[in-house]
């Protein structure tokens, strides 16, 4: 070989060299500068692991701070296709027999396959031991590729106490009804993560470093409910519902002076956590999403209208004939009678309606329009729960004789009951109005505290005008009214009941032998505390208001007496003229 051939190569290889030294460190420019950034997070992706820290949703509490709803902490079990598509059969026989029917055998296997995936959910808002026992069962198997997800789970420690009011949250976590819909924003927390090192192996280094970012925990929401009012009107009200065979039955309590919801409940309801009883309408909160048409207890309302304008007081007399024909449409009473002389009180503590049609025609349409606006009815009361309904009040260009005279006693007019409540519970606060709360105060996962607005308040109608309907209200709970049954030792109590027709949503028209029942009442009568509502929809066809809504009442009633140590007054009711 000569020497010039060795030079050459000797040269090529030098010229190699340089080249591979050239290549090395542009490439190392590249990594160290240009690109430095992007290899970094390669390094940390496939050096280290990120674990997100699901925040807890916030508690519902009571008034006095007992929880309502909580959080605990539960898991979300997922698997790594690319590894379990070759053994998917056999892991979704090991979590069908671990989990049941939480989880679908076949659909499982489909999941254990999906083409193209490193990641799906097979099972969500499991608790803890469940989901460990089922992951634990595959690894003893021998498969891999099966994981869990820590995540916060709902408790309702009461059951069913006040569902419809609470409401639920989806699978995600997200309210989609109740308080949990309404507060969904400041129950709902910000999730954190935990990025830190780890082994070829997957296993985390000790004392490595790591980054945490911080989980901040939903707020706390505080209702104005009495938890153990509100357990013993839920139970009281299924009682009674149910060995009634009612349709459905309603009750709330509100404190006069501040409107403060204290208990609220519905019967049936559902199990929040087990989800049982959920079909059907359960979830509506009936209290402010259903409308219906209140009957008799209406008339306190225009009594109160009248004695506002100072055509009526408690012993005004009146003459009720037998029956009436108004625009060829009957009317009569629920007892048959003649000619009556009935003083105002009478009128309502005997639930005349042809009594209360006489009242009513000493004010114009216009005049009485005006007055069941301004008692709230046709609009949303502003109670803090979602999906309110304004019920129907028809504009007084609209109204005819007949219409006049059945508005008067509560017919020809729908309404939801916190509407109802509301109202005469201005009667029962002095002829001032408010707007029902249910929620006090909503305290963020910092600690920062938020008071809710009481809302603004009106004066409806004179404190005088409220005064003798109260009067007119005692005489129903009196030995000769139509609820002695309301009646509660040592308290004098103001009440109004109510039987109105059932309409058929479907048709429109009233179904005859079908009727809403109800009683409003408030105590102590000579200076309120509380007001209770109770509905019953659809109650067997010889119930009344007075009799079967009555004694629901008068138990609700004396245990909320009882709880807020409200004391009698010591004075005792008039004796109320109802006949002159």
């Amino acid at each position: 070989m000569s020497q010039a051939v060795i030079t050459n190569r000797i040269r090529l290889m030098v010229i190699f060299v340089v080249c591979l030294f050239v290549l090395f460190a542009g490439r190392l420019f590249q990594i160290q500068g240009v690109d430095s950034k992007a290899f970094a997070a390669m390094a940390v992706e496939n050096g280290t692991k990120k674990v997100s820290v699901p925040a807890p949703r916030g508690a519902i509490v009571d008034r006095n701070g007992a929880e309502l709803v909580g959080s605990q902490d539960g898991l979300t079990i997922t698997a790594d296709p690319s590894m379990t598509a070759e053994n998917a059969p056999e892991i979704a026989r090991i979590l069908h027999s671990s989990l049941g029917d939480k989880i679908d055998y076949f659909d499982t296997i489909q999941k254990l396959r999906t083409p193209k995936s490193k990641f799906v959910y097979l099972a969500k808002d499991l608790p803890t031991y469940e989901a460990q026992r089922a992951i634990k069962a595959v690894a003893k198997a021998g498969y891999p590729g099966v994981f869990s997800e820590t995540e916060s789970l709902r408790k309702y420690p009461g059951g069913s106490l006040a569902a419809s009011v609470l409401g639920i949250t989806e699978a995600g976590g997200k309210g989609i009804a109740g308080l949990e819909l309404q507060y969904d924003k400041a129950l709902t927390g910000k999730g954190g993560s935990s990025t830190y090192e780890i082994s070829a192996t997957g296993q985390r280094i000790p004392m490595a470093d790591s980054t945490v970012a911080e989980m901040i925990p939903g707020g706390e929401v505080r209702t104005t409910l009495d938890r153990d009012l509100q357990w013993y009107a839920d139970q009281r009200l299924r009682d009674v519902v149910s060995s009634a065979g009612a349709d459905y039955g309603l009750a709330i309590t509100m404190d006069v002076r501040t409107c403060q919801i204290v208990q609220m409940s519905q019967a049936p309801t559902f199990n929040p956590e087990t989800r049982e009883g959920l079909e059907g309408s359960a979830l509506v909160n009936r209290a402010v999403s259903n409308v219906f048409e209140p009957g008799s207890v209406m008339k306190t309302i225009t009594m109160a209208a009248l004695a506002d304008q100072g055509k009526i007081s408690s012993d005004s007399k009146l003459t009720v004939p037998s029956a009436m024909v108004i625009d060829k449409f009957p009317i009569g009473d629920y007892w048959q009678h003649g000619t009556l002389k009935l003083t105002a009180a009478g009128v309502i503590a005997k639930s005349s309606n042809l009594g209360t049609i006489v009242a009513a025609n000493k004010m114009s349409d216009s005049t009485f329009y005006r007055y069941l606006r301004a008692f709230g009815f046709g609009a949303k009361s502003g109670i803090d729960l979602p999906e309110e309904t304004v019920g129907l009040v028809a504009p007084a260009r609209d109204w005819t004789k007949a219409k006049h005279a059945t508005t008067s006693f509560g017919q020809g007019v729908s309404v939801n009951a916190i509407q109802m409540v509301r109202a005469v519970g201005a009667i029962a606060n002095g002829g001032v109005m408010c707007t029902p709360k249910i929620v006090d105060s909503v305290r963020s996962g910092d600690g920062a505290k938020h008071t809710v607005s009481p809302g603004a308040t009106k004066r409806v109608v004179s404190k005088q005008a409220a005064a003798e309907v109260t009067r007119m209200m005692e005489a129903v709970t009196a030995d000769d009214g139509t609820a002695p049954t309301a009646q509660i030792d040592g308290y004098r109590v103001a009440g109004k009941t109510g039987t109105a027709w059932r309409v058929n949503p479907q048709t429109g028209r009233y179904v005859r032998g079908q009727n809403t029942i109800s009683f409003m009442g408030f105590a102590p009568a000579d200076n309120p505390r509380f007001i209770t509502y109770v509905v019953i929809d659809k109650p067997p066809r010889n119930a009344g208001g007075g009799s079967m809504a009555g004694p629901v009442f008068k138990d609700i009633m004396s245990m909320a007496l009882e709880r807020f140590a409200v004391a009698p007054t010591g004075s005792k009711s008039p004796k109320i003229a109802q006949e002159w």
